[in-house]
């Protein structure tokens, strides 16, 4: 333990786990605070209690080790991962290959159809997104098999709040994507100052695409934002086989 009574990051078995040595640097003071310890202490009942947790450890920290801050061109924000077997990657939306796509991502697939032409993958693996510069980020990073919002308000916002503003403030020219009630919430967070473009419309889920978020175009607008500032913009088509 520390002086102040708050474990030592070396001592926190999901400290450990983000392996980003920029994000890790950035976020060093996070594993320092009281909610850090209480949500590992909360993660260790959980694995005490032998719940199935998801993702699998090895991908909790997923999205920061699969792209680098200086590399984010575009945020994505989602609530929590998955809760059935086999569908955490620990990216936001993403499924591996070999499992269903869930009816939110499939209406994002429509919508980029839609918006820039986009065949439609069988599969909803977005890791070509991440290794773009997608960060897709999910709002708590845990969940417990089959219990939606299981891990929210343990302690995993406080680490992607202070991720997102962290980001938003040394980073300029971004463009952050709202999806959902949830997801703008966390408009209050991003720094006015950086010339970042905030997109919002209604979540993908199938109770809400139809409310704005099919016709949205944000993929179309989020790649001349970054052409605008002189950037490579983001190919959003995913790898096949494709649906017909």
């Amino acid at each position: 333990m520390t002086t102040s009574g708050v474990s030592s990051p070396s001592q926190h078995a999901y400290a450990s786990l983000l392996k980003d040595e920029q994000w890790r640097k950035v976020l060093a003071q996070e594993f320092t605070k009281p909610y850090w310890d209480k949500l590992e202490k909360f993660l260790e009942s959980e694995e005490k209690a032998r719940a199935k947790i998801f993702p699998p450890k090895q991908h909790v920290f997923r999205a920061f080790d699969s792209c680098a801050m200086e590399d984010v061109k575009v945020v994505i924000i989602g609530q929590d991962p998955y809760h059935d077997d086999g569908q955490a990657m620990g990216l936001c939306f993403s499924v591996p290959r070999g499992v269903k796509v869930p009816s939110s991502l499939h209406n994002i697939y429509k919508e980029l159809k839609s918006d820039l032409n986009c065949k439609i993958p069988m599969h909803g693996d977005l890791d070509k997104w991440a290794k773009q510069g997608v960060f897709l980020l999910n709002v708590s990073l845990t969940v417990r098999a089959h219990q939606a919002n299981s891990h929210s308000k343990k302690g995993w916002e406080n680490f992607t709040d202070a991720a997102i503003r962290e980001i938003a403030k040394n980073r300029k020219g971004l463009v952050f994507l709202l999806w959902g009630k949830n997801a703008q919430e966390k408009e209050k967070l991003i720094s006015k100052q950086n010339n970042h473009l905030i997109l919002k419309c209604p979540h993908p889920s199938g109770l809400s695409a139809h409310r704005g978020f099919f016709g949205s175009k944000h993929f179309s607008q989020c790649n001349k934002f970054i052409e605008s500032n002189g950037g490579e913009p983001i190919d959003w088509q995913i790898e096949g086989p494709y649906r017909n």
